[in-house]
């Protein structure tokens, strides 16, 4: 498997696609990113914020994120050009994922930004590295974050948004929080609680405890400017929503809820998705993303099959694999994660991985060796169309079928849980 498309047939006359309203991408990028930075929403003209003698921080999203930042850095600098690059750190906001290689960093913001301003990881596990930012208004908890990010005079996120699937929406100040964050604010925005609250799901930003972490957290700093973009399948830019950070990711995310956000009358037996394609279908980790799309709208009992190419595993850091193999099932799982007083890293992946196969069965298409595949309780899957098949042969050819080509980047809802949200 490469980057690209997969091909699949479907075996059955029932099927139902459902993937994003097709949005062209912007005609000019960037005439269209200039525009927005000089007329942003609710904020000052970029220009005007930043100061040629301040330290400015800019966070971009890591890796697994498939922000076009190549393209978005160069026109931000360019806008910018009255600062100094000794003046500029862009900081890689990877949260508690494992941090981006040099190779890595050189291709996500491009080789001449590479060469001419300094890029780091944040490393949520390195108390060193860290300051305080404030205390948490909803924990009461201090919150460090990166040191780098602290100190700064000016500070710029960017990201992108789409729905995510505990909080609500990507984009606004979780590129903040729990981005540049310490990993024990990152453990208690994690919380077994907040992560299994009904409204910690996909599309909800109201009354939402995970939503409201990010905002009250990220915001403990001032952001001086939040750039956000949507995106189509392609990856081409189909909007900017620059400015003040709240009111910028508030227009935004009605964009993408209008584009991605599609309404099911019913429930599937069989739902076939993917993780999205690269980059966040690295590892299956993320791919529960994928996997929890579908679970919107698989029946009781039904069968998933996610196509996912996680080339890196489950993956390296964290606990995730290991409290995948230490229980031997999902309730066992929950029981561990719901005990007073655990608190472990990577347990809220743990716990919606677990919840989706209290519902459903799920196959999985990847990289992944089948034995490993085996024994974190899913079903290793060489060949799609055949597995439909089966799953038709057992329990009747009529049965229908849903298909998320684009997997989390179309999230399915039932027509009645839409109308209480």
């Amino acid at each position: 498997m490469r980057r690209g498309e997969l091909g699949v047939e479907i075996p059955s006359d029932d099927v139902t696609v459902l993937a994003p309203k097709p949005e062209p991408g912007l005609p000019d990028e960037r005439a269209a990113f200039l525009e927005a930075v000089r007329q942003p929403i609710d904020a000052r003209p970029l220009k005007e914020i930043v100061g040629a003698g301040e330290k400015l921080a800019v966070v971009i999203p890591d890796g697994t994120r498939a922000l076009p930042r190549e393209r978005l850095l160069p026109w931000l600098f360019e806008e910018l050009a009255h600062v100094p690059p000794e003046n500029v750190v862009i900081v890689n906001g990877t949260g508690s994922h494992r941090a981006n290689t040099e190779e890595e960093l050189e291709a996500m913001v491009g080789p001449e930004v590479y060469a001419r301003y300094r890029v780091v990881n944040h490393n949520a596990h390195d108390p060193s590295t860290m300051e305080l930012a404030g205390t948490s208004p909803v924990s009461g908890r201090d919150v460090y974050m990166n040191r780098e990010y602290v100190e700064a005079d000016r500070r710029i996120v960017m990201g992108f948004i789409e729905p995510h699937f505990m909080a609500g929406f990507s984009g606004g100040y979780k590129g903040i929080f729990p981005a540049v964050a310490d990993i024990n604010s990152v453990m208690d925005y994690h919380s077994a609680p907040i992560i299994g609250h009904a409204r910690s799901n996909w599309g909800v930003l109201e009354d939402n405890p995970t939503q409201e972490r990010i905002r009250a957290n990220g915001s403990l700093l001032p952001v001086d400017f939040c750039i956000n973009v949507t995106q189509n399948r392609d990856r081409e830019i189909t909007g900017f929503f620059c400015g003040e950070t709240l009111a910028a990711h508030a227009r935004g995310c009605e964009a993408s809820l209008a584009s991605v956000m599609v309404a099911c009358e019913r429930e599937y037996p069989i739902v076939v998705t993917s993780n999205g394609g690269y980059p966040l279908d690295q590892n299956l980790y993320q791919a529960v993303k994928g996997m929890s799309a579908a679970a919107q709208i698989v029946s009781e009992g039904g069968l998933i099959l996610v196509a996912s190419r996680c080339n890196d595993g489950f993956p390296d850091h964290g606990n995730f694999r290991k409290m995948l193999l230490e229980h031997d099932s999902p309730e066992a799982m929950l029981e561990t994660i719901y005990s007073p007083g655990f608190s472990t890293y990577d347990q809220w992946q743990v716990q919606l991985f677990a919840l989706i196969l209290q519902k459903a069965r799920v196959g999985l298409y990847s990289e992944i060796e089948p034995d490993a595949v085996r024994r974190v309780h899913i079903e290793p899957v060489a060949d799609i169309t055949a597995r439909i098949r089966e799953e038709l042969d057992r329990i009747g050819p009529d049965a229908p079928i849903a298909v998320l080509p684009e997997g989390p980047m179309t999230v399915p809802y039932p027509e009645r849980a839409r109308a209480q949200a």
